[in-house]
């Protein structure tokens, strides 16, 4: 394959927004029972607003938006309003993407079952291209498996183009546990608290200009909260104008002054409270946008070098690449485990990541090489056939997730990350470097190969050592030698080690003492000059 074919490399864009956490500490009775009151009046009017939008399907427009938005003031607030319905928006997309992308998987499920189908059977594939089913048994069964995504594919375009969608608000993995409670270590009781919990709706959205950014959810710089509570609830309130102030207060230890700045300067911050309803512990969330940094010029993210990483199920395989694509030092290995719940997982993630920035930094490179990797099409048993552990394997590997955090964290210390196309990354990797890269004292995985073969693409270098002369230059007619001249062959390739001249100038010394009688130095010859082992003293001789 060309290198024209292959898909450039580019400088990913850094993040946009930022988001941090505290929590609520020290909240009396009273301050749970108005967060839950309010929170639970919010999560009714979210599960109507929402329930109405899909109900309008594409049918929806500004002026049906006006409407929703005046009916939910009534029952809370223009505020109020404006952050529910913008929520449902955001809802009701995320869910026509998410189809759209399942779309995408059965199509490709059923163009590559029609492809082998269309194979006799016991057939062997091409290249990179499956070839038929092995039996008259498993050809039927892959036709009935056809007849199945087909009526799922037609089933998933009508909803499609008729803008139906499907929501569940509080999640639809909770809403399966419900059946499962034995299995996921639940009581009846445990569960329901999660699940109201997951159905509030406590959010509002940042506005600039106003004081500390927020109308709705207000933080003052000292960390006092305080909560413009809803219309019906309006009795509840402590302090003027129908807010509540909580009795904790919050400290955003990371990012603090950058928050601080932003509510000093009534610069938009939305807010977000929620409970952990496993943990009995509230949370508040503050995000807010940040100006889109431009990113740097892929040349001068080249010029320092570059680390290349290659991703792998438990560990992330790292190289440094001087400028020239050639590596330096030793290979590295950060490790993570993708065992256990979605909190320890992430933490295993940033803790590996955090040790590559780490590292990076120390090697003063300015940006780091990694794979424009994508399964989201490549995940189903249509393609991979009965190579259920492959399938498993790139099921659980982060790509997403690792991709986003390693940009936001890298953007924090000033790295870019370069993405370049993962087309034979692995196979090149191993053929032209593992070998060489290998030692005695140190064995190469094929995983370390490959981040060497992504490093040297992000440097706009071949993959390969070295690049073969045009034909008309190569020292035989037939084309290029694949291995080197014997060390004894006259005229041969290659530079040689420069005899020194006193070595010359000792052999005419010798020559000419010898000729007078008289003693000479003794000298050992080699293959490779003269080497001088000093004057022997003459027997007798004082």
């Amino acid at each position: 394959m060309s290198r024209s074919a292959f898909a450039l490399p580019f400088v990913v864009e850094g993040p946009s927004g930022v988001a941090v956490r505290d929590r609520l500490k020290g909240l009396s009775v009273e301050d749970e029972r108005v967060l839950r009151l309010v929170g639970a009046h919010l999560g009714v009017l979210a599960g109507r607003d929402l329930k109405i939008r899909c109900a309008d399907a594409l049918d929806h427009d500004t002026d049906r938006w006006a409407a929703r938005k005046r009916q939910l003031t009534a029952e809370s607030s223009a505020r109020w309003a404006g952050s529910i319905t913008k929520a449902t928006h955001d809802q009701w997309a995320l869910a026509r993407r998410n189809r759209r992308a399942h779309m995408q998987c059965l199509e490709a499920g059923v163009r590559m079952l029609e492809h082998r189908l269309s194979l006799p059977i016991g057939h062997k594939g091409a290249k990179r291209v499956p070839g038929g089913y092995r039996s008259k048994r498993e050809w039927f069964a892959k036709s009935r498996r056809l007849g199945v995504l087909r009526d799922r594919l037609a089933a998933e375009r009508a909803d499609w183009e008729a803008g139906r969608v499907h929501v569940v608000r509080g999640g639809r993995r909770l809403l399966n546990t419900r059946h499962h409670l034995e299995a996921a270590g639940l009581a009846e009781a445990e569960w329901r608290k999660q699940w109201e919990a997951g159905r509030w709706f406590l959010r509002a959205d940042g506005e600039s200009g106003k004081r500390y950014g927020n109308e709705t959810i207000r933080v003052a710089p000292c960390g006092e909260v305080s909560i413009r509570l809803p219309a019906p609830l309006v009795h509840l309130a402590n302090a003027g104008h129908g807010r509540y102030v909580l009795s904790s207060n919050v400290a955003f230890k990371h990012r603090g002054v950058e928050w601080a700045d932003r509510v000093e300067a009534n610069r938009a911050v939305a807010y977000r409270i929620h409970l952990d309803a496993g943990r009995g512990r509230w949370y508040l969330t503050a995000s807010w946008q940040r100006a889109t940094v431009p990113a740097i010029a892929l040349e001068d993210a080249r010029a320092g070098g570059m680390i290349g990483v290659d991703t792998n199920a438990g560990h992330l395989a790292a190289w440094w690449l001087d400028r020239h694509g050639n590596p330096v030092g030793e290979p590295r290995r950060f490790g993570y485990e993708l065992s256990g719940t979605a909190g320890h997982r992430d933490a295993q993630i940033r803790q590996a990541i955090t040790r590559l920035l780490h590292w990076a930094g120390r090697c003063g490179v300015a940006a780091i090489a990694i794979e424009d990797l994508d399964f989201s099409r490549e995940k189903t048993r249509e393609k991979y056939g009965r190579r259920k552990k492959f399938r498993q394997l790139i099921s659980g590997m982060p790509i997403g997730r690792l991709r986003a955090r390693l940009v936001s964290m890298a953007a924090e210390v000033g790295l870019a990350v370069v993405a370049v196309d993962p087309a034979y990354t692995s196979k090149w990797g191993v053929q032209h470097w593992r070998e060489p890269m290998s030692a005695p004292h140190r064995k190469i995985s094929r995983h370390d190969a490959a981040s060497i073969a992504i490093g040297r693409r992000a440097l706009g270098h071949p993959i390969r050592r070295r690049t073969a002369p045009p034909r008309h230059h190569q020292s035989d007619d037939a084309g290029h030698r694949t291995f080197q001249a014997a060390s004894a062959a006259r005229g041969r390739e290659g530079p040689r080690r420069p005899v020194p001249d006193r070595a010359h100038e000792a052999r005419r010394r010798t020559q000419a003492t010898r000729s007078r009688g008289t003693s000479a130095p003794s000298t050992v010859r080699d293959a490779r000059g003269v080497r001088d082992l000093g004057t022997r003293p003459i027997p007798g001789s004082c």
